[in-house]
């Protein structure tokens, strides 16, 4: 459904009864992941930089949740935290309710580098984290098999990462994170360095994938129409310190596909997203000094 510009938008709070009702009953579900009180901290020239301040979350079992924020603002920081791979200065984290640290395979993790071996096949990289669980070659063989049909790569389990395209290396990787069942999917950006077709393809992929498996998934991105078209929910953070701004549940319908972007729910989503990642500032003056570095003559007008 299309919207006319010279309509006014919804409020981005209004939600459907279909919508209203599906975050009724996400809320009903356990939480996976609960994110208490976190605080990060580095040492600097004039003393420690708060990248994290008081982050707080709870996440549901099988939701999606995009994090969102300009740059500066921690994203990055707080998905390694949560992913195990750099410790709070202060703050917990919980999953299924036991206090965590460190990585675990409760949660798999996927980054913006492909971060395969390109020495091993599609099906033996899937295979890698099975085997280094003590799972035998026969039965990580047989795992990873449903894994990649999953993805739709069983045409290239035996080809090396070199003789894939870029979506399919992160399909391979998502794959391989997925394989150890873990609680939490966590995305670093894992579609930015992708072309705008093979990204919107990709998201397409991620959807098909967590309508199939038991995961909830934690989703870093900075493109505001993407965490729209995924999310259940956004995580808004502002910068300098890192700290939750606004948190939306997002009234697009599901299922969600390229066609909602110009929905009046997706638009005041993405209107209120502008608001706050991208402040208007009210300068003195609209004009920017120009400096005339051309001679007469070289008028391009």
């Amino acid at each position: 459904m299309s919207h006319s510009t010279s309509e006014p938008l919804p409020d981005y709070r209004t939600q459907d009864p279909a919508v209203a009702a599906r975050f009724a009953k996400i809320k009903e579900r356990p939480v996976v992941l609960e994110i208490d009180r976190l605080g990060r901290q580095f040492p600097g020239e004039h003393g420690p930089v708060t990248a994290l301040r008081d982050i707080s979350l709870q996440i549901h079992r099988r939701e999606f949740v995009c994090v969102i924020g300009p740059s500066g603002c921690g994203k990055s920081t707080l998905i390694r935290i949560i992913a195990g791979l750099d410790d709070p200065t202060s703050g917990r984290m919980l999953v299924d309710g036991k206090e965590t640290s460190g990585p675990c395979p409760e949660r798999g993790m996927v980054f913006q580098g492909y971060t395969l071996f390109p020495w091993l096949t599609v099906k033996r990289n899937v295979m890698f984290g099975l085997e280094m669980d003590g799972m035998s070659s026969a039965q990580a063989e047989s795992e990873a098999r449903q894994w990649i049909d999953l993805v739709g790569l069983r045409k290239f389990a035996e080809n090396y990462p070199h003789q894939l395209s870029g979506g399919m290396k992160q399909r391979v990787a998502i794959a391989r994170a997925l394989a150890p069942n873990p609680r939490v999917l966590l995305m670093d950006e894992p579609f930015g360095a992708l072309d705008a077709q093979t990204r919107a393809q990709m998201q397409s992929h991620l959807l098909e994938i967590w309508r199939n498996v038991d995961v909830t998934i934690l989703f870093i991105t900075h493109d505001l129409d993407e965490a729209i078209l995924l999310a259940d929910r956004i995580v808004v953070l502002k910068a300098h310190p890192g700290e939750i701004q606004e948190i939306i549940e997002v009234p697009v319908p599901r299922p969600r596909s390229l066609a909602q972007l110009q929905s009046p729910e997706f638009q005041a989503t993405r209107r209120r997203l502008d608001e706050l990642i991208h402040p208007k500032v009210h300068a003195p003056s609209d004009h920017l000094p120009i400096v005339r570095l051309t001679q007469i003559g070289d008028d391009v007008e």
